[in-house]
Order: structure tokens, then C-alpha cells, then sequence
């Protein structure tokens, strides 16, 4: 009830916004009406005599007049297009209206705006399905020349590489820890690697120089595999090791944290390369130990992993299981637990779903819930269906994503559209509902619904995070505000009309004519009507007035 109320306060705040500003303009064109009343007022009998002088006035023009005329008010309202064009893309909204808010609004009483939400910080979060740098990431850079990770995201894994597996402590580690404290730091590549294989020759039991080994220097990934696993092994006998040691030591206890950090991350590593290599039952069992042994890891997304491998295996019940555990108020959503969720609603409508079927008899219940799962989801992240129904190109992943940005829209549609594809009719279903469930979302994304308000900030975070080549899917969308439309409006219309005035001078000069004749007809009946309504004492201060 609480969010229905929200978004009812929020449609109320803006009917009244706009409300304001109708009975605004209201008042302003009354007064030009009244305006031009008593400018006719002021001489009704002379009326038709001016009328008269204006028709000559007008047929005495030459077509250059005419001409100039137009052209000069078609590069008038150019130059005010062009104006509000750069304003509206650099600040996001009407150069004309900001002037009428601050200049002209406090002459007329001020308007009250509705207020804007906050805009909270776009939080970046490691990519859980990241792939391996060394064979996969180095690889396809080789064969296009396209670099898939950019300065931004590399710096971002490199910081987050000195948290996990760096020592609390200063001085804590041997110097093979000091070679790869060094080697976290850095994102040059080939000296990551050298720094590496020295920790290695130092000491040959550095877990961590084995986790970098495999992520950049293994070719394939069998062979970052078994890097994985020593690393594992390692860090599993220093764990082991821990138990004799007092929890006093303080240097020790840092060790401790490093090394369940490393067996977390080297464990999660081995599982993706079973994945990768098509041994999905082992990958499931590893993940679920995983989860078991280390529940306060769920910061790391370890779910989505596992829900990946089980779709993969088409073990949707375990799916849902899942689903029901981390699709929770309390737990922070994701692209994965979303359409996840949507797929597993959709999968038993969606192969006996016949589009003209539905549009005669309706929507069934199972269908409106499936409709209602795959709002929420694109609700959440509208990135996603454009991948999924291949109107834009699937790239690889960036090794962080922004939660329901194109980043993660990206992430998700790498390895979750292959399991869109195993079910029979679920990219039929997602095509014809898509975009209808996004037209019900509240002036798309700027209120939410379901979650929190979307953030302005998610396409400037996203162009960081993706590579260049690749085209950025930008939402909420920046609709044209009316001042800009207006204005796009007037330069076309004068513009056209000075190239009619240039081919037709003869024609135009008598069609303005025309239209002037029939634009003062309604006032001077008025002002013969009032004349005879009104007494002549009445209508003598009038025109006096």
C-alpha cells in the first residue's frame, strides 16, 4: 500500500504542475485577448478605414519585403533552435523554460515545482560471470584488435584484486607477497605476469601469484584450471595450518583472512571452469558447497553462478528453490533473479501461446502472471530484451556491471540467452509483451513502481564501464521538452513559408492579406456588437479608456 500511495502522491504532484502552468497560459492569453479588445476599442468607427489603408498597405509591398520577412524570422527561430538544442543536450532541459521559471514566474506569483527525487550513487559490483582474462578476454582482443575491458573497468578489478588478496597488515607477507602486492597494483599486463612468476620462484607456495597466472598467462582454460586448483590447495593447507595459531596474532589473523578470501575465489574459479568445460554436476556441487560452507559471501552473487549452471542442466525446480530463497524484499535484486524469475513463469504458457488467440479470447491466469513476472523484470533492467531478441549485438562482458544498466544487460544476455532459447516459444512470449509491460512502467523509470526510482547516472557509469565500439543502451530516455518541439516546429513553418514567398511573391502576398482580413473580422463584430449593447455613455469611456 505504501508504494501504491507513492506513485499516487507523485501523479498528483505532477497533475498540479501542470495544472498550474495550463491556467498560467490561460491568464497570459486572455490578457493578450483583452490586449487586442481594446486596441480595437479605442477607434471602432475608424475600423474599416484602417482595415482598408492595411490592405493597401500590403498589396504595396514588394515580394523582396515578403521574402526578407520569412527568411529573416526562419533564422530567428534557427538560431533559438539550435540554442535550445545544445542547452537541452548539455543540462537536460528547455533553455526557454528555465528563463520563465527564473525570470517570469516571480512576476506572476511563482510556481511551485514538484520535487526531484535524489539521485543516488551508481554503485559498481564485481561481475560474478566474469570471464578469464588470459583465454578469453586476450584472445578476442588478438583476433579483432578490439580491446573488450576498458581503462576504467581494469582499475576497478585491480582495486578490488588489492583488497582480497592482499595482507591487512603491512608487512604481513614474505616477499613473494610484497612481488604481488606490487603485481595487484598494476594493470599492465605483462608486467603483472613477470611480477607473478617471480613471487612464484621466491616462493613456490603463493597461492595468490597462482590465481593471477591463471587469469592472465593460462592460454586456455584447462590450463587456468589447474592453476585454480593449486591455488586452492595452497590456501587450504594455510587454513588447516591456522588452527595451532594463537588468536592473539595479529599478523596471522591476516594471513587467515587472505587465504579464506583466495579459497573462496580460487573455488568459484574451478567451478566456472567446469562449467566452461561442460561438467556441470561438478560445478553444481562445488557452487553449493560453496554457498553452504560460506553463506556470508553473498555480497560475491555466488546464486547467480549456480542458478546459471542449473539452467544450463534444466533443472528448473532446483531453480525456483533458489529463486524462493534469494528473490527475497531484504536481498538486493539483479538481472539474473528477475528474468529468471520471468523464464520460469513463462516456460509453461509460452508453447501453446498464439498471439491472435490471446488478442480474441484474453489473457489466461498462468499468461497474466507470466505478463506480470516479465513487467517486473524489464521494470528492473529494460536493457535486457533488446539482447535477448538479438536487436542489438551481444558483446563480452565487462568484468564489473551497474545493476539494471546496459552493463548488466550485457552480462545477463551473454550466457542467459542460450537458456531464453531452450524453451519452446519464450522468445515469442518476450516479443510480444516486452514493450507493452515497458508503456506500463510510470513515465518510463523516472518513478518507480516496483523498485527504487532509476538513476540518472546509469549512462555515464555504463560508457565507463563498456568498451567504445560498443553502442551504449541509454534509459530513461529524455523526452523533448515542449519549448524545444515548438521551436523545431516554427523553424520549419517559417522556413517553408520563405521558400513559398521566394517562388510564389504574388500568390503569398495575397494569401497574407487574406488571412489578416480574416484574423480582424471576429474582433470588429465584436466591437459592433458591444456598440450596440452597451449605452453610449458606457461605450464613450470605454474608448477613452
Amino acid at each position: 500500500m505504501t508504494g501504491n500511495k507513492g506513485v499516487v502522491s507523485d501523479t498528483l504532484d505532477s497533475l498540479s504542475f501542470w495544472v498550474s502552468w495550463s491556467w498560467t497560459y490561460l491568464l497570459m492569453l486572455w490578457f493578450l485577448l483583452i490586449m487586442f479588445l481594446i486596441w480595437f476599442l479605442r477607434a471602432p468607427l475608424r475600423l474599416h478605414e484602417n482595415l482598408d489603408q492595411l490592405g493597401f498597405f500590403m498589396n504595396s509591398l514588394t515580394p523582396k519585403f515578403y521574402v526578407a520577412l520569412t527568411g529573416t524570422s526562419s533564422v530567428i527561430s534557427g538560431i533559438i533552435l539550435i540554442f535550445e538544442w545544445w542547452y537541452f543536450h548539455k543540462h537536460g532541459n528547455s533553455l526557454i523554460e528555465q528563463l520563465a521559471l527564473t525570470y517570469v514566474a516571480p512576476f506572476i506569483g511563482g510556481i511551485d515545482l514538484p520535487e526531484k527525487p535524489a539521485q543516488s550513487e551508481c554503485k559498481v559490483w564485481r561481475n560474478p560471470m566474469n570471464l578469464i582474462r588470459g583465454c578469453e578476454y586476450f584472445k578476442f582482443m588478438q583476433a579483432t584488435g578490439n580491446s573488450p575491458l576498458t581503462h576504467y573497468d581494469m582499475n576497478l578489478t585491480a582495486q578490488d584484486q588489492q583488497m582480497f588478496f592482499c595482507p591487512d597488515v603491512a608487512g604481513a607477507g614474505d616477499k613473494a607477497d610484497e612481488l604481488m602486492a606490487m603485481a595487484w597494483r598494476s594493470i599492465d599486463t605483462e608486467k603483472r605476469i613477470e611480477l607473478a612468476l617471480q613471487a612464484v620462484t621466491s616462493n613456490s607456495n603463493c597461492a595468490s601469484a597462482h590465481i593471477l597466472l591463471g587469469e592472465e598467462c593460462a592460454a586456455t582454460v584447462p590450463e587456468a584450471d589447474k592453476y585454480f586448483r593449486q591455488a586452492l590447495k595452497i590456501a587450504d593447507n594455510n587454513i588447516r595450518k591456522f588452527v595451532s595459531v594463537p588468536s592473539h596474532d595479529v599478523k596471522a589473523n591476516s594471513l587467515h583472512r587472505r587465504d579464506i578470501n583466495i579459497c573462496v575465489y580460487a573455488r568459484r574459479r574451478v567451478a566456472m571452469c567446469l562449467r566452461k568445460m561442460g561438467k556441470l554436476k561438478e560445478c553444481i556441487k562445488i557452487t553449493r558447497e560453496l554457498i553452504k560452507e560460506f553463506p556470508l559471501m553473498s555480497v560475491l552473487h555466488i546464486h547467480e553462478n549456480l542458478i546459471e549452471a542449473l539452467l544450463a542442466q534444466k533443472a528448473y525446480n532446483d531453480v525456483q528453490a533458489l529463486l524462493t530463497r534469494y528473490d527475497d524484499l531484504t536481498l538486493p535484486k539483479s538481472a539474473v533473479i528477475c528474468y529468471s524469475a520471468a523464464l520460469l513463469k513463462i516456460r509453461p504458457v509460452c508453447e501453446k501461446f498464439f498471439a491472435d488467440v490471446t488478442v480474441k479470447k484474453g489473457l489466461t491466469t498462468h499468461q497474466f502472471d507470466a505478463v506480470e513476472a516479465l513487467q517486473r523484470a524489464v521494470e528492473f533492467n529494460p536493457h535486457v530484451p533488446q539482447y535477448l531478441l538479438e536487436e542489438k549485438p551481444i558483446i563480452l562482458p565487462p568484468e564489473h556491471l551497474l545493476k539494471r544498466g546496459d552493463s548488466e544487460a550485457v552480462a545477463y544476455s551473454f550466457y542467459h540467452a542460450a537458456h531464453w532459447k531452450e524453451v519452446p516459444g519464450s522468445i515469442k512470449f518476450l516479443e510480444c509483451f516486452w514493450k507493452d509491460t515497458f508503456k506500463l512502467i510510470p513515465f518510463p523509470l523516472e518513478k518507480g513502481k516496483l523498485f527504487h526510482p532509476y538513476t540518472s547516472g546509469t549512462e555515464e557509469t555504463d560508457r565507463e564501464l563498456l568498451p567504445l565500439f560498443h553502442d551504449v543502451s541509454v534509459y530513461p530516455k529524455k523526452e523533448l521538452p515542449f519549448f524545444l518541439v515548438f521551436t523545431a516546429g516554427l523553424c520549419l513553418f517559417t522556413l517553408s513559408l520563405a521558400l513559398l514567398t521566394h517562388f510564389y511573391p504574388i500568390f503569398m502576398g495575397e494569401l497574407a492579406r487574406i488571412a489578416l482580413e480574416y484574423f480582424a473580422t471576429p474582433f470588429a463584430m465584436i466591437a459592433e456588437h458591444l456598440q450596440a449593447l452597451l449605452p453610449q455613455q458606457v461605450w464613450n469611456l470605454l474608448t477613452r479608456a
